[in-house]
């Protein structure tokens, strides 16, 4: 039998740079296409209630990708799934080219945003469970980071194609989309099954068959001497014992607050408020984020519970900040963009910290379905959030994403109390131990 724990210990190599670049692209994939959402509303007349349905229309099909993937991930394995989704955003980005009315915008939205849930879910799944013990958190994300970088790009080109018609700029969109799934379709051929999870299913020949495929036949030569039990040992709070109902609990509040807050200030903020600035707030938003997100570079250094922590502390000041300052800076406007850019910097820190924890709690062989399922709570309550905030006076709606925060900063101060370690260079079996 394989002595899986040993695999962690595995140096970074020219593959593993390879399977980073194929989860970076991929993410970077589902933040270009729930994005889109956002731009598509302009492609079409329709009344603000169908605006509405359109924003909405993003979250909803995420969350049937997700809900659909994580069982699937658990049964067929992680790259099985993320195989699915290829197809799935091959099949949207084809439709999105005859998309003249609204019924087939509305499909071929559907059928990538069904990849994209499913996407993300599998990749934060493999993640943990394939990259090195040393570099697993800011793999991570580094990864989600390009979740910004996604978001970034699209509002760009939606930014520079304004002035051509509709028609060329959603040919551009969808010939990004299908780019994208060729390219990814050539990297992930080569990355290996999760062993952890194929030893969890008793497949042990099978597992071995991974390892020698990925590391070749010498495989125990490459990796580190470092034993993960003296690493666990010095890490405070890493041995906490932690329910499944406390992680639940824990993940789903701090996911809901970081869906629902970054929702409401990076897609809907400009739709209710600021129409003609929607791709330049998402722009500067998400642009900003993904600089700052660099930061995420010392994930294995720090810890995981602080830095959640912090992170939404920060988040949370600033957005209350923002909406007490509304008087002032709805006319001085250069208030609002420097508000936004702090906005930026401290939350995308926060979502980044929020969605690595987010598949790193839970049991291997339940870890892409407990992923989903907070996933799909949490997304889906952003989904209210739209309807709820339409009608709102700017600083109300601005105190309003403050009390979202400050859900997320209770759960994230309980986890800093009662929570486990998850972060500091922790193996996925040790970040994921305790009480199940």
């Amino acid at each position: 039998m394989v002595n899986v724990s040993r695999l962690g210990e595995a140096k970074w190599t020219g593959k593993t740079t390879l399977m980073f670049v194929s989860f970076f692209v991929g993410l970077l994939l589902e933040s270009y296409v729930f994005s889109l959402a956002s731009i598509a509303i302009y492609w079409v007349q329709m009344p603000k209630s169908l605006g509405q349905l359109l924003l909405a229309w993003a979250p909803i099909w995420l969350i049937i990708g997700i809900i659909i993937a994580g069982p699937v991930a658990d049964k067929l394995g992680r790259k099985i799934t993320l195989y699915i989704t290829l197809g799935f955003y091959a099949v949207g980005g084809l439709l999105l080219f005859f998309s003249s009315n609204y019924v087939v915008l509305l499909i071929a939205l559907a059928f990538m945003l069904m990849a994209g849930g499913g996407e993300m879910n599998s990749i934060m799944v493999a993640t943990h469970e394939l990259m090195p013990r040393k570099h697993r958190g800011k793999a991570m994300m580094m990864e989600i980071n390009a979740i910004n970088l996604g978001g970034f790009i699209l509002a760009v080109l939606a930014f520079t194609s304004a002035a051509s018609s509709v028609v060329f700029q959603r040919d551009v969109v969808a010939v990004a989309v299908l780019l994208v799934v060729i390219a990814l379709l050539a990297t992930r051929t080569a990355m290996p099954e999760s062993v952890l999870w194929l030893e969890k299913r008793g497949r042990h020949d099978e597992a071995v068959r991974q390892i020698k495929a990925y590391w070749g036949d010498d495989w125990e030569a490459a990796l580190e001497p470092e034993p993960e039990i003296k690493l666990t040992s010095k890490i405070q709070g890493a041995d906490r014992k932690t329910s499944i109902l406390f992680r639940v609990i824990v993940v789903t509040l701090t996911a809901a607050a970081n869906t629902v807050g970054f929702g409401l200030v990076a897609y809907t903020l400009a739709y209710y408020y600021f129409p003609h600035l929607q791709p330049v707030i998402l722009a500067v938003f998400e642009g900003v984020g993904f600089i700052g997100g660099f930061v995420g570079l010392v994930a294995d250094r720090v810890s995981r519970r602080r830095f959640l922590f912090w992170s939404f502390l920060g988040t949370f000041i600033i957005t209350v900040l923002i909406g007490l300052t509304t008087p002032v800076w709805q006319h001085q406007m250069w208030l609002f963009w420097v508000l936004l850019v702090a906005l930026a910097i401290v939350n995308s820190l926060c979502y980044l910290t929020e969605d690595t924890m987010k598949a790193e709690v839970w049991p291997t062989e339940v870890r892409g379905t407990w992923t989903a399922i907070t996933r799909f709570i949490s997304i889906g309550l952003y989904i209210p959030a739209i309807y709820l905030t339409s009608n709102m006076p700017v600083n109300t709606y601005f105190l309003f994403n403050a009390a979202v925060w400050l859900v997320g900063l209770l759960a994230a101060t309980a986890w800093l109390v009662w929570g486990r370690e998850t972060g500091q260079g922790l193996s996925i079996e040790a970040a994921s131990g305790g009480t199940d």
